[in-house]
């Protein structure tokens, strides 16, 4: 028996969303054990809207560019981001960029572009390579070297020399991180409640820790100033003069540092895993870092494109953010399917990069994809979409960016690094994607003389 959203207005030739009857649960349960076969039976079954029970929420699951396209481009404004993220993550990342809509987040976005300008990037690398030379260099070799954890150590790090510019001690350290680990996947709560030792309530206390920990410090940075993101948060204005609150403050860095070191702590082992599983292209960037040499500049970036590639198939096999959620504020059309207001649409990211009509032989690692002979990203403007799009678009892309060829950058020079040519994977889908078991590789030293 099929599940129906609604009917479609009297008179109108559009047609109703459609899926399985499923035991919503079940359902949920089902697209967390396999989300790739999942994703492509609905299609099959459905097209690419499908109507799912996930949550206590009815949702259209929409994959294909051309859906993602109306969703983010959001041309009638049929479509807030705030609602449907609020139900989600809310009460751990209330009022961040990605929550606000229309005007607000407009007005919030345009004074926040003033911390991501060139010469803001450019700084924040200037602070950063120092601690990404210094950390890396300690990493100890080992047959089972947890990919994951140092990424998320290393990129926690970062974020608060870059982003808070200071350093905490190792137990200070060790509570952010947990904090944040709670916050994001309190988000794929099952039980919805504050149930004592459960995902929602473990979030709530850690947002609680998160806005005790910058509140301490903020009026510290808004009289001393600096060149990390928090400090320039605290002074940046637009044209007219319009600055950030306190409690704006708050929440922004909250959210920006979450996306800042859990994203790019995805791409990262992402690319780790790849590169373990594809040696030859291991090989490949390692000497283009190798010619670049030791002193990375920010107006070197662009050299790096063997690396740009790699990343950018990582994405595509492992987008960090597996689903984009939208909320309909009023009935609307899409894919000439009727949309009831208040209806949650979730643009599946994770999946509509192995659609194989845009992806050929979707499952395979291939960076040259990229290139400037093939760009097969460029077969529609939202094929690759890992940063989502419209005006909701991720404003830190080009920061992550930087900062992961940072690290691989010095990376590859000093390390390499391999899995048992059986290994495959078990990821986790269930929040931000991550490997269960931490990705173990070999992670071994280039003698000096080689480089």
């Amino acid at each position: 028996m099929q599940a129906v959203l609604g009917d479609a207005p009297a008179g109108s030739d559009l047609k109703v969303v459609r899926g399985p009857g499923t035991n919503g649960l079940v359902q949920v349960l089902r697209l967390r054990r396999n989300i790739f076969d999942e994703a492509a039976g609905l299609r099959t079954e459905f097209g690419d809207l499908a109507l799912l029970k996930a949550f206590g929420i009815k949702i259209v699951y929409a994959q294909g560019p051309e859906a993602a396209d109306v969703i983010l481009a959001n041309r009638d404004r049929a479509y807030a981001s705030g609602p449907a993220w609020e139900y989600l993550i809310g009460p751990f990342f209330r009022r961040g960029l990605m929550l606000l809509d229309f005007d607000e987040h407009h007005e919030h976005k345009r004074i926040m572009q003033q911390a991501f300008t060139p010469a803001n990037l450019k700084g924040y690398m200037d602070v950063m390579m120092p601690g990404i030379r210094e950390r890396i260099a300690g990493w100890p070799v080992s047959d089972n070297a947890q990919m994951y954890g140092r990424f998320k150590e290393l990129t926690l790090d970062l974020a608060l020399d870059v982003f808070v510019g200071m350093q905490l001690t190792e137990s200070e350290a060790a509570k952010i991180n947990r904090a944040f680990i709670d916050a994001v996947r309190a988000g794929s709560a099952l039980i919805r409640k504050p149930v004592p030792g459960l995902r929602w309530k473990k979030g709530l206390t850690a947002r609680k820790v998160l806005e005790d920990f910058f509140f301490s410090k903020i009026g510290e940075k808004r009289r001393q100033g600096g060149s990390d993101l928090f400090a320039v948060m605290c002074s940046v204005e637009t044209e007219d003069g319009i600055r950030f609150s306190d409690e704006d403050v708050v929440n922004h860095m909250i959210f920006l540092l979450m996306a800042a070191h859990d994203t790019s702590t995805t791409t990262m082992t992402t690319m780790a895993y790849y590169l373990a599983k594809n040696p030859e292209w291991q090989d490949r960037v390692r000497q283009q870092s190798q010619q670049l040499g030791d002193d990375l500049a920010y107006d070197r970036l662009g050299d790096l494109t063997g690396l740009d590639w790699c990343m950018k198939e990582s994405l595509r096999l492992c987008g960090p953010v597996p689903g984009i959620p939208r909320r309909a504020v009023r009935d609307t059309e899409l894919l000439g399917h009727h949309i009831p207001a208040n209806t949650t649409v979730v643009i599946s990211t994770l999946t509509n990069h192995y659609i194989p009509e845009y992806w050929p032989e979707p499952t395979a690692f291939d960076p040259e994809r990229f290139s400037p002979e093939r760009r097969e990203d460029k077969i529609h403007r939202l094929a690759w979409e890992p940063f989502g799009g419209g005006v909701h678009r991720c404003i830190g892309l080009h920061f992550a960016g930087m900062q992961i060829k940072a690290i691989y950058h010095e990376l590859l020079q000093h390390y390499q690094w391999s899995v048992p040519s059986t290994y495959e994977w078990p990821l986790d889908v269930s929040a931000l994607p991550v490997p269960r078991d931490g990705l173990p590789v070999k992670l071994t030293r280039i003698p000096s003389m080689n480089r």
